[in-house]
């Protein structure tokens, strides 16, 4: 009986040294980048509301690489960036992507292999580099006094629609897959193409987000997508319903935010919004209505910070030193985004032009959207009364 004890305690141990022992999962991403020899290219992971610097290789003249990666729990997305050329893709169940490219067309001519999800990725990304370069033709065409107005708006939505139709394919044939989630959220001069607040576009939130809500409930992406088709119920009021009956209701009803102040901090949106009415401001300060609206914001604050309002300012201004000194005479939480106007912060909001304010409750919801600035005192009045 003594020795069937020692054997049974021998193979659990040997068990337990086995799974110890197992390697975490990873990923891998390898290829060659030809004519880079010398230059520097980064692995970077796209997160929600930031992009984080993972690793990084100085290529040789075979221009090989290989990067191993800890597997993510839930799909995510990375780039490579070299001399400020992107490449996109998406990590989900696959362990292994091949990458082949030029350093002078990085970003346009790669090929990827190991997977279809990554392969859309690219095409999505193609769709979205031709709107972009079209948008700002037209741009110029109408500045120099080229074309009309509405000549203008009208090329503009049907360039739009151009990249709709190829986002579409991979939004309503696969909600559930990481090309599906890239089509939704690419953006022209920091722009969604998807308005959230358009009738049409409100059922492509909703397809991808009942989709990543049934196949990955607990992702933070999930919960992203669950507040994003939530909010875009509650604009389009008496609309025909989304199909989100199977979604729980277990996300937070704003999304947070974590950018440095001008002394370097950390600041989270959801550390301040703790039990105040808190106005989210995305901003500029280098532009004509800039100093009216610190002038108007810092009104408020004298009047409503004692009774609990807070002010988390978002500036997407490119001058860093510029925001500095501003900032550094303002009362309230001041913090900047370096993306500037391709915020992944503004992004989630979807902040279509600045200034956008946004109006917190003590409960912790996203109370409303503010369109009228010139109505922002009576709007914060309210929620004091």
């Amino acid at each position: 009986m003594k020795n069937n004890m020692i054997r049974t305690l021998a193979a659990l141990c040997g068990f337990w040294m086995v799974m110890s022992c197992r390697p975490t999962p990873e990923f891998v991403v390898k290829g060659v980048i030809a004519g880079a020899e010398g230059q520097t290219m980064f692995l970077e992971n796209v997160g929600l509301a930031s992009i984080v610097l993972m690793d990084s290789v100085r290529l040789d003249a075979s221009g090989s690489f290989m990067f191993k990666k800890p597997r993510p729990e839930y799909p995510d997305f990375y780039r490579f960036r070299l001399n400020n050329q992107l490449i996109n893709f998406a990590i989900d169940s696959t362990e292994t992507i091949t990458i082949t490219a030029d350093a002078v067309t990085f970003a346009t001519s790669y090929t990827i292999e190991g997977s279809e999800n990554c392969t859309a990725i690219k095409e999505i990304t193609l769709a979205q580099l031709d709107a972009n370069q079209s948008i700002n033709r037209l741009r110029k065409d109408y500045q120099a006094g080229i074309i009309s107005d509405s000549t203008y708006t009208q090329q503009t939505i049907a360039i739009a629609e151009t990249y709709k139709g190829t986002a579409k394919k991979y939004i309503y044939s696969k909600p559930m897959s990481t090309a599906a989630y890239f089509a939704l959220f690419q953006q022209v001069d920091g722009m969604l193409f998807y308005d959230l607040y358009d009738r049409t576009d409100s059922r492509a939130y909703g397809a991808v987000a009942t989709s990543f809500n049934n196949f990955y409930p607990e992702s933070p992406r999930a919960k992203h997508l669950y507040n994003l088709a939530l909010q875009s119920l509650k604009v389009i009021r008496g609309e025909r319903r989304l199909e989100l009956d199977d979604l729980k209701a277990n996300a937070v009803d704003y999304f947070d935010i974590e950018l440095s102040d001008i002394r370097g901090n950390q600041i989270k949106l959801s550390d301040m919004a703790k039990d105040h009415i808190v106005l989210l401001n995305f901003t500029a300060y280098q532009t004509e209505w800039g100093p009216i609206l610190n002038l108007t914001l810092g009104s408020l604050y004298a009047k409503y910070h004692d009774r609990g309002l807070e002010i988390y300012q978002v500036s997407l201004d490119e001058d860093l030193h510029a925001w500095r000194n501003i900032a550094s005479n303002l009362a309230w939480i001041c913090v900047r985004d370096p993306q500037s106007i391709y915020s992944q912060a503004a992004a989630m909001y979807n902040v279509r032009q600045l200034p956008a304010v946004f109006i917190i409750n003590r409960k912790g919801t996203l109370e409303k959207r503010i369109d009228d600035i010139n109505n922002l005192e009576k709007d914060i009045h309210s929620m004091f009364e």
